[in-house]
């Protein structure tokens, strides 16, 4: 389930909701009970590689075979 950052206006404390993401936009209350609060914009941070693994050999356009 996503989570959410929110700051809230009144006190200053950000704070983090998990939410479906069909309730993304609904308001969220601080932990202090404070209504008056905005949603931050968040970064997404990812770990791994989507590349298409790279051939094996001298490089090139086809492996380094055929380019030389």
């Amino acid at each position: 389930m996503p989570r959410y950052d929110f700051r809230c206006r009144a006190c200053g404390s950000t704070f983090e909701v998990s939410r479906p993401m069909s309730a993304s936009d609904d308001p969220a209350t601080c932990p202090d009970g404070h209504a008056d609060t905005v949603k931050l914009l968040s970064t997404v941070s990812m770990t791994g590689s989507a590349s298409a693994p790279r051939p094996a050999g001298g490089g090139g356009c086809c492996g380094g075979g055929c380019c030389s």
